[in-house]
């Protein structure tokens, strides 16, 4: 079940909500924790019994490991836990994909082949991983003490606005509101606005900019001409930040209308001038877990330059390694490293002047083009086709559809409001008119509520006649 499907939006959420408000404050954890169960479960019923066994031992061993004070004791169980979880995620992900690539090196020597049955990925396993181990390492570190009920924990990894695809909320972020959250009205609004908002942005967006980027990427490389190639690269690459950064606004605009205060986990990422600055505004809630539990342990920038760019390249490795097991993440990420350690050497900063900082854009811009190709490909030869269609100004023998075919009224119009909306145009002028008082606030408030009601009914509409949905990281 996803955010954007009709099974959520017109019966789980509304039934959910009405439960939810109608009983008293000491049921509410109860309800959403049976929702969470319900709504995972909807779409991997087998599942629900790996994270319900999971997170029963990590309660326990975390309980047990807050109560030693032998400090060696202490670290083998936070290896023993942070082993059994990371495990299982090496296990349903990625044994797929080493047992498909041993098969292939064997069958270069004639050898026999290893007989596997293809193991089904559980949904959201990426991201709850994650979670699990901020628990354990969080306890560990003494940044906030473990939860006393089982119930408790359970609802902290299973909480379905963040289960499928985040954001990642760290332990000591959500601990105490698992306990005690406010209960206002102005946050069902806001919680409710937000979700909106980022329905919109999921449904008329980049539904509309996935409906390209699939057409164009099941064209013959080959014979495809070098504007299709970046009209399909340019369409990827606003599909997936809206897909994902539009998930990531409902998920926080759910929580916020039950209480949670969930971190911001995009913040105009294409708007960056750098790499570095887009990783600072792209998937946050990831790209600064890696950063506090692995990089910073691994020794972050403390120990010379060459000690740093390996420890970049490691962790931007990983980073595309847990995207997917497949090549085409692993160059994703190695893609994006080694522009982090160049900029590093070169000592990138923030231009000021308007031709600089407009140069620095469209640098980010064009490696980010590129980079997605990687991302999108289904193996590392056809992504690497695809790229050379962009650079070699091929222009195809037979073209069918050519590229006219893909533009139209509306197309264009999306393209140009994505545009907009990403480097943050809207938002930034929004904010002036609000603290300028351009218009009475009171007015603002009722201008905006409208507005958003369109945008709901629209995407319902959107919704229900077409039979494009995809999500992006519902596979992660």
């Amino acid at each position: 079940m996803v955010f954007s499907s009709i099974i959520f939006l017109l019966y789980f959420l509304p039934i959910f909500m009405l439960v939810y408000f109608c009983v008293g404050k000491r049921s509410k954890n109860a309800v959403i924790l049976i929702g969470s169960i319900f709504f995972y479960a909807w779409g991997a019923p087998k599942f629900i019994f790996v994270i319900l066994g999971t997170t029963l031992l990590d309660f326990y061993l975390v309980g047990w490991m807050d109560r030693v004070t032998n400090e060696r004791h202490r670290k083998l169980m936070l290896l023993f836990s942070v082993t059994v979880n990371l495990g299982l995620l090496v296990y349903f992900k990625y044994s797929n994909f080493f047992i498909e690539n041993v098969n292939a090196a064997l069958s270069v020597f004639g050898d026999k082949q290893i007989h596997w049955t293809k193991l089904v990925l559980p949904i959201g396993i990426s991201f709850y991983t994650f979670e699990t181990i901020t628990y354990v390492v969080d306890v560990y570190r003494r940044v906030h003490k473990p939860l006393t009920k089982f119930w408790d924990y359970q609802l902290y990894i299973i909480l379905f606005p963040k289960l499928i695809a985040g954001p990642i909320i760290r332990y000591h972020e959500l601990a105490d509101q698992i306990k005690d959250r406010a209960d206002v009205i102005d946050d069902k609004l806001t919680g409710f606005y937000r979700f909106i908002f980022g329905l919109a942005k999921k449904v008329l967006i980049a539904n509309q900019m996935g409906h390209v980027a699939d057409e164009i990427f099941a064209l013959n490389y080959l014979e495809m001409d070098t504007l299709t190639a970046w009209l399909g690269s340019l369409a990827y690459t606003f599909q997936i930040y809206f897909d994902f950064s539009g998930y990531s606004d409902m998920a926080i605009g759910i929580g916020r209308m039950f209480g949670f205060e969930f971190k911001q986990n995009f913040k105009l990422p294409y708007g960056a001038t750098s790499i570095r600055e887009f990783w600072q505004k792209w998937h946050i809630s990831l790209s600064s877990w890696f950063r506090d539990y692995v990089y910073i342990p691994l020794g972050g920038n403390r120990m010379g330059n060459f000690r740093t760019s390996f420890n970049l390249l490691s962790i931007f490795i990983l980073c595309g390694f847990w995207h997917g097991a497949n090549f085409t993440f692993l160059i994703w990420g190695l893609f994006h490293g080694l522009f982090l350690i160049m900029e590093r050497v070169v000592k990138v900063s923030i231009p000021n002047h308007f031709l600089k900082r407009t140069l620095a854009h469209s640098y980010v811009w064009i490696v980010l083009l590129f980079s997605w190709v990687f991302f999108r490909a289904e193996d590392v030869d056809s992504a690497f086709r695809y790229l050379k269609t962009m650079l070699f100004f091929n222009q195809g023998p037979s073209i069918s559809p050519d590229l006219a075919s893909f533009f139209s009224p509306y197309l264009i119009f999306v393209m140009l409001l994505g545009t907009l909306i990403s480097v943050g145009v809207f938002s930034k002028n929004i904010k002036k008119i609000v603290r300028l008082r351009f218009i009475p606030i009171q007015q603002y408030r009722w201008m905006e509520t409208i507005f958003l009601l369109i945008l709901f009914c629209l995407s319902v509409m959107q919704i229900m006649t077409s039979a494009f949905n995809p999500f992006i990281y519902y596979r992660f």
